[in-house]
């Protein structure tokens, strides 16, 4: 089981700080400090941060071991085979240790907009989304392409260099319920959100008997620690807000959030990995990230490893 820590790209943004030097450094210490991977998500317009891709590939040059996430790129947003072209390089570059993370967007009027805003239509992006994956994976076999579809059309197209590994990296697909098939049919990899553990566990199985390949289930989870727990669901509120320009219940009556003690926290976590979680992926809300991911890590991370290893 894995634990990987979500780099702050949207908070940093949002505090109007743009020291990209500084989410290097957090990733460099979050391998030191024994996690498992480092993620960055993507929202150029809606919630704006630094580029994920290109944060990464400055991550992948400064660290040698963990694995280097999207959580999650919106491919529709995107060209195809430009994406796929950076994803190659990017695989290269971290010696096959990219997860390509990806999902079709929330529908809210926020992401609709962004969408709208790059000349992409919203309502088509979860087959435009389909369509791409096919496109991109075609493309990383290093082989000349050509495709006619429902949103793309080229000929003889080959991308250089190809990625590190056969097949390019893993792709791994945000969504729960009709969105279970999408991942059952294409995915390598599950990263969902729900708020509860018992939903994770159906939803896992559900994909679980429709795959036609192994998918490595995975957890996005949002944590909130303090000693005083009145104390961690008002810093919970303040963080989600500001985040996602949304009301806090709004947003745990969809997404996986804790906020309160590190021993309660470690606890919360084991539910999701008794449900058939095997790669946990955690934001932590928090004004002071330096600080935040030393107390994760000194707090969290031993009990949950050591619950995981018994």
């Amino acid at each position: 089981m894995d634990i990987g820590y979500l780099l702050p790209t949207r908070d940093q943004s949002a505090a109007g700080e743009h020291d990209l030097g500084r989410l290097v450094a957090r990733a460099r210490r979050a391998e030191e400090l024994g996690l498992d991977s480092v993620w960055a998500g993507d929202s150029p317009v809606t919630r704006p941060r630094a580029d994920p891709l290109l944060l990464l590939a400055a991550v992948a040059e400064a660290t040698e071991r963990v694995a280097v996430g999207t959580a999650v790129l919106l491919p529709a947003l995107r060209h195809p085979i430009l994406l796929a072209h950076q994803l190659a390089t990017l695989d290269r570059l971290s010696d096959g240790r990219l997860i390509a993370g990806m999902g079709a967007g929330y529908p809210m009027p926020a992401t609709e907009a962004q969408f709208a805003a790059v000349g992409v239509g919203f309502a088509r992006r979860g087959s435009r989304m389909e369509e791409s994956i096919e496109i991109m994976r075609r493309l990383w076999s290093g082989e000349e392409v050509s495709h006619r579809g429902e949103h793309f059309a080229f000929e003889d197209v080959r991308i250089a260099p190809p990625p590190s590994r056969p097949g390019g990296p893993p792709i791994w697909l945000a969504g729960g319920g009709p969105a279970l098939r999408r991942v059952a049919r294409l995915a390598d990899g599950w990263l969902p959100y729900p708020p509860e553990a018992a939903a994770y566990a159906a939803e896992r199985a559900a994909v679980e008997r429709a795959a036609s390949r192994p998918v490595t289930p995975a957890l996005y989870a949002t944590l909130c620690l303090d000693d005083d727990p009145e104390k961690a669901h008002h810093r919970m509120r303040g963080s989600i807000e500001r985040y996602y320009n949304a009301p806090l219940e709004f947003v745990a009556s969809v997404q996986a959030l804790f906020a309160g003690t590190a021993e309660d926290a470690a606890a919360w976590l084991d539910g999701y990995v008794a449900a058939g979680a095997r790669h946990l992926v955690i934001r932590l809300a928090t004004e002071d990230h330096d600080t935040g991911l030393e107390e994760f890590a000194d707090r969290v991370l031993p009990l949950t490893r050591e619950e995981n290893d018994r």
